[in-house]
C-alpha cells in the first residue's frame, strides 16, 4: 500500500506540470484522483539524433496495445529505467492525445553531449601516449557521468603505480562550437611529489631479521644509503613483493609461513611507512622422494636433474623449477626426446613432523611429431631466408632445443627484433594425435648502416663514410619495382667503404657476403676489394711521385658445423695484397714491389644470444693466417744484409699469424650483464734470418680506431692510453751506406695480450634504438719479441662508459677511462683520457 502511494506521488510531481500543459493546448480533461485507465495508441521518441529510438522504446516497458493506470507506477518505472541509461539530460513523457480510454504518448529524450576531442594537461608526452593508449577514448562516445569517473581512476592509477600517490585529476567540459551537442574535455593532471617510503617494519619473524626480509623485496625498498634501491611505492610492485616474500620463505623451507596482515600508513604528505606481520610456522625437509609413471628415465637419472637430496629443506619453489622450466629442467629433457605432452606433478603424501614425503606423478605421453611451420611477420626478409635458418622441420621429432637454437639463429641474422623472438613462437599441439604445430612470429627491422666516422692515425686525421646493406639480394638487382631503395630479401650483406683526409690519403673498398651459397647448405661465399694510396702532396689536385699503395682483395668459404655443437663454424680465405712503393724514405722499403699471398683459417663458436646486447653465451675465435716460408724454399741467404737489399728480402712477404678472441656473457642480475673478453695475437716467422714481417703486425692502444693501416696492421684498443702509445718502437736495418738512413723506425708490435670484465647494464633495448652503460676494467700489453712475452706484465686501467646502437648507424659510444701505469713505449700516455667507440669490436 505504502508503494503504491510512493509512486502515485512521485507521478503527480513529475507529470503534473506535464498534462496541465497538455489540457490547455488539447482541451483535455484528466482527473488525478481517480486514475484512470488507458490502452496506448501510440508511443513515439523525439529528441534521440544519435541514438536508436526503438532500442529505448524497449527499455520504457510500455508497448503498443498496453493497458495503463493514469497516474500510475507505468510512467515512474520508464523514466525510471530511462535515467539509468545515464545517456539523457532530460526525460519527458507528455501524453500528447487522449480520446475516451484510448491515449497517445510522446516520449521526449535530450542527449548528453558526446566527446569531440580531449587533452590531458600536466603530463609528458610519453605518459600522454601511455595513457591514450588505456584509455581507448573515440571520438563520439556520450559523455556520462560513468565515463568521466572511469577515466579519471586510469589517470589516477597510472600515476598511483609511479609513485605519485597524491596525484590530483580534474575534468573540464567545455561545449564545442562547430559541432553541435559535442564538448571538449581536459584532463587536469597535478602530479604532487612521489610518495616514497620512509621504513618497512615486520612482526612475528623470529628466523630472519627485517633487514634481510627487506632483501626478499624486489622493488619495494625504503629510503637508504643504497642509491640504486628506488623508494617510490607501486602498489603493483608492493603486491608482487608480497609473493616475494613468502616464497623466500618457502625456499627456505617454511612451507606453511603467510603473510597475516599487512597495512600502510601515512608518516607525511611525501612519505609512507609500511608493516608487515607473518606467520613464519615451521621448517619442514625433504625425506622420500619418489617417482612414479617414469618409463624412459630412470629415478636416479631424474633425481640427478633435480638436485634434491634428502634432508635438504623443502623448497617447493625449486622443486618447481627443477621440474619444468629450467634451462636443465626434468621437462627440457624429456622435450628434448620429443615427449612435449609430458607433465610431472609434485604431491606431498606424507607429513610427519618437520619431514615431507613427495611423489612425483608423471605422464609421459607420446612422443610428439611437428605436422607444421608458419612464418608471420616478415614484410622484407624473403621466407626461404627465415626457413633454412628454422631446425624445426614438419616430420620431425620435437625438440625444445631446436626451438630454442632456431631464436638464437633468427636473432643473430639481424634482420629482426631479437628481444620479442622468444614472444613470438605460438605452439598449436593436438594431444590425441600426438603433434604439434609450430608458428614463428618475427618483427622486422632495419639493420643497414650508413657510417660517418673518424680516426687518428699518422699523424692525421682520417674521415670514412661507408654503406652496409646486410639484407642484400643479387638475384632481384635486374627485377623490376625491387630498387626501393636496393633490392632486399635475401639476407646478404654488400658494404662499400670510403676514406680519405681530404689531400694524401684515400682507400676504397667493397665486400660481398652469400651466407648461404647455392641455398641448400650453411656454406658462406665472402668476396672482398679494397684500394689504398697515400702520397707526399698537400694537395688534392696534385699529382705526386713518392707514394705507397696497396691493391688487394680476398675470396672466402665459410660452413656451420654441426659437430661437436651447432654453435661452430669454420671459414677459410684466400687472400692476396700487393703493396708499391716509390721514393718511400718513411718505410724500410723506398722502391720495389712487395707481394703478400696468405691463407687465413678461422675456426669460430658463437653461442650468444642476442647481436646487439647478448645476456649469455660466448663468442669465441681461433685463426690462423700464413704465407709459404718463401726463404727456406728459394735457396737465398737471407743473413747476409750486406748483399740482399729490403726490397729483395721483401719482395715476397712472410709469416704466420695465430690470432685468439673471446668474451664471454654471464646475467647477474635482471638484465645486468658481466661480459668477459679475452685476446691474444703472435706474428712468427719461419725463419729466424729473414726475422718478423714489418707488415700484419699489431697496433695496441687507445679507442681502437685508426685513420688507416697501410702495412697490414691490426688495431687492438686498449682504453685509458693514448692511440697506439702502448706498441712498442724498433728499427730495421737497410743497406743504405749512409748511417742517418740505415735506420728505419717502426711502431708495430709482433705479440700482444689484452684482457678486460666489462659490466653492463641496459636503459632501453628497441628496435629503435639500444642503449646501456658500462664499467670496465681493462689490462693487456704488446711486445716487439716472443722472448720479451710476459703475460704478467701488463698496463692496466679502468672507467665507464655508455653505447646506443641505431639500426641506421650501428653502434656508437664513449668511455672515460684512467691508465693507471706508464707503458714502455710512451711513459706519459696513461692517466685520464676519453674515447670513442664506433662499431662492434671483439
Amino acid at each position: 500500500m505504502h508503494k503504491r502511494v510512493f509512486f502515485l506521488l512521485l507521478s503527480l510531481l513529475v507529470f503534473g506540470k506535464v498534462f496541465a500543459q497538455d489540457q490547455a493546448v488539447h482541451n483535455l480533461t484528466v482527473n488525478y484522483e481517480k486514475p484512470q485507465k488507458y490502452v496506448v495508441q501510440d508511443i513515439t521518441i523525439e529528441g534521440i539524433k544519435y541514438l536508436d529510438p526503438d532500442l529505448y522504446l524497449g527499455v520504457t516497458g510500455i508497448s503498443k496495445g498496453d493497458t495503463i493506470t493514469i497516474p500510475g507506477e507505468e510512467f515512474a518505472r520508464a523514466i525510471k529505467k530511462l535515467w539509468e541509461q545515464d545517456l539523457f539530460g532530460d526525460v519527458k513523457i507528455n501524453a500528447s492525445k487522449i480520446d475516451g480510454d484510448k491515449i497517445w504518448l510522446t516520449i521526449s529524450l535530450t542527449e548528453k553531449p558526446r566527446l569531440y576531442n580531449w587533452d590531458i594537461k600536466g603530463a609528458k608526452k610519453s605518459e600522454v601516449t601511455d595513457l591514450n593508449e588505456k584509455l581507448k577514448l573515440k571520438r563520439g562516445t556520450t559523455i556520462t557521468d560513468f565515463m568521466l569517473t572511469t577515466t579519471t581512476d586510469i589517470i589516477k592509477k597510472y600515476y598511483i603505480n609511479k609513485g605519485f600517490l597524491n596525484v590530483d585529476v580534474n575534468v573540464t567540459q567545455t561545449a564545442d562550437t562547430v559541432v553541435k551537442n559535442t564538448e571538449h574535455l581536459v584532463f587536469n593532471v597535478t602530479k604532487n611529489k612521489k610518495v616514497k617510503i620512509k621504513d618497512i617494519d615486520f612482526e612475528g619473524n623470529k628466523h630472519y631479521t627485517d633487514e634481510r626480509l627487506r632483501r626478499a623485496l624486489k622493488k619495494t625498498h625504503r629510503r637508504d644509503w643504497n642509491i640504486f634501491n628506488v623508494s617510490k611505492f607501486i602498489k603493483s610492485d608492493y603486491e608482487n613483493d608480497k609473493k616475494e616474500l613468502i616464497d623466500f620463505y618457502t625456499q627456505k623451507g617454511y612451507r606453511d609461513a603467510k603473510i597475516v596482515e599487512d597495512s600502510i600508513y601515512k608518516v607525511s604528505n611525501e612519505r609512507i611507512g609500511i608493516k608487515i606481520k607473518i606467520d613464519e610456522g615451521n621448517r619442514y625437509y625433504f625425506r622420500n622422494v619418489v617417482w612414479i609413471g617414469n618409463t624412459k628415465n630412470t629415478a636416479e637419472e631424474l633425481m640427478t636433474l633435480l638436485k634434491i637430496k634428502k634432508g635438504d629443506p623443502y623448497d617447493r619453489v625449486a622443486l618447481d623449477k627443477r621440474l619444468n622450466t629450467d634451462e636443465e629442467s626434468v621437462a627440457s629433457i624429456y622435450q628434448n626426446q620429443g615427449y612435449l605432452f609430458f607433465n610431472a606433478t609434485p604431491v606431498e603424501v606424507r607429513v610427519d613432523n618437520d619431514s615431507v614425503d613427495v611423489e612425483i606423478r608423471m605422464t609421459e605421453g607420446k612422443p610428439a611429431t611437428i605436422s607444421y611451420i608458419s612464418i608471420a611477420g616478415n614484410d622484407r626478409t624473403n621466407e626461404h631466408v627465415i626457413r633454412r635458418e628454422i631446425l624445426t622441420k614438419p616430420g620431425d621429432l620435437y625438440r625444445k632445443d631446436n626451438v630454442i637454437n632456431t631464436i638464437r639463429y633468427l636473432g643473430q641474422l639481424g634482420h629482426f627484433d631479437a628481444e620479442k623472438l622468444g614472444e613470438g613462437i605460438q605452439m598449436d599441439p593436438n594431444q590425441q594425435e600426438s603433434t604439434v604445430g609450430i608458428k614463428y612470429t618475427v618483427n622486422e627491422k632495419s639493420n643497414d648502416q650508413l657510417e660517418l666516422s673518424g680516426g687518428w692515425g699518422g699523424n692525421m686525421f682520417v674521415g670514412s663514410v661507408g654503406l652496409r646493406f646486410n639484407n642484400f639480394s643479387a638475384r632481384r638487382i635486374f627485377e623490376k619495382g625491387a630498387w626501393r631503395p636496393i633490392p632486399t630479401g635475401d639476407s646478404q650483406s654488400l658494404s662499400l667503404r670510403a676514406q680519405t683526409n681530404g689531400s694524401y690519403y684515400k682507400a676504397f673498398s667493397a665486400s660481398f657476403t652469400e651466407p648461404w651459397l647455392g641455398g641448400k647448405k650453411p656454406q658462406s661465399l665472402s668476396v672482398s676489394l679494397y684500394y689504398q694510396v697515400q702520397n707526399n702532396s698537400y694537395s688534392y689536385f696534385v699529382k705526386s711521385d713518392q707514394f705507397f699503395k696497396v691493391i688487394g682483395g680476398s675470396v672466402g668459404l665459410g660452413r656451420r658445423l654441426t659437430w661437436p655443437d651447432n654453435f661452430f663454424t669454420f671459414s677459410n680465405s684466400v687472400n692476396v695484397e700487393i703493396y708499391k712503393l716509390k721514393q718511400w724514405q718513411s718505410f724500410i722499403i723506398e722502391d720495389g714491389t712487395a707481394a703478400n699471398i696468405s691463407l687465413s683459417t678461422a675456426l669460430s663458436r658463437n653461442s650468444t644470444n642476442n647481436p646487439i646486447y647478448p645476456r649469455g653465451g660466448s663468442d669465441v675465435s681461433l685463426s690462423l693466417k700464413m704465407t709459404l716460408p718463401y726463404s727456406l724454399l728459394n735457396g737465398k741467404d737471407y743473413g747476409d744484409n750486406s748483399q740482399m737489399t729490403n726490397k729483395e728480402r721483401y719482395r715476397w712477404i712472410e709469416y704466420y699469424k695465430v690470432g685468439f678472441k673471446g668474451v664471454f656473457y654471464h646475467n647477474v642480475w635482471k638484465d645486468m650483464v658481466l661480459a668477459l673478453r679475452a685476446q691474444f695475437g703472435y706474428l712468427g716467422m719461419y725463419n729466424s734470418k729473414y726475422g718478423y714481417s714489418p707488415f700484419e703486425g699489431f697496433i695496441v692502444g687507445g679507442d681502437g680506431l685508426s685513420g688507416y693501416a697501410l702495412y697490414g696492421t691490426e688495431t687492438v684498443g686498449l682504453r685509458g692510453y693514448e692511440n697506439e702509445s702502448v706498441t712498442p718502437k724498433y728499427y730495421y736495418k737497410t743497406t743504405d751506406p749512409d748511417p742517418q738512413k740505415n735506420r728505419r723506425w717502426l711502431n708495430n708490435a709482433n705479440v700482444y695480450d689484452k684482457f678486460s670484465a666489462e659490466l653492463r647494464y641496459p636503459i632501453t633495448l628497441t628496435p629503435q634504438s639500444s642503449i646501456y652503460v658500462l664499467g670496465f676494467f681493462e689490462a693487456g700489453n704488446a711486445w716487439q719479441d716472443m722472448k720479451y712475452f710476459n703475460p704478467y706484465q701488463m698496463v692496466r686501467s679502468a672507467g665507464v662508459g655508455a653505447r646506443i646502437f641505431l639500426p641506421m648507424i650501428g653502434m656508437l659510444g664513449i668511455d672515460w677511462a684512467y691508465g693507471f701505469d706508464k707503458p714502455a713505449a710512451n711513459p706519459s700516455a696513461g692517466g685520464s683520457n676519453f674515447h670513442f667507440v664506433i662499431g662492434m669490436p671483439m
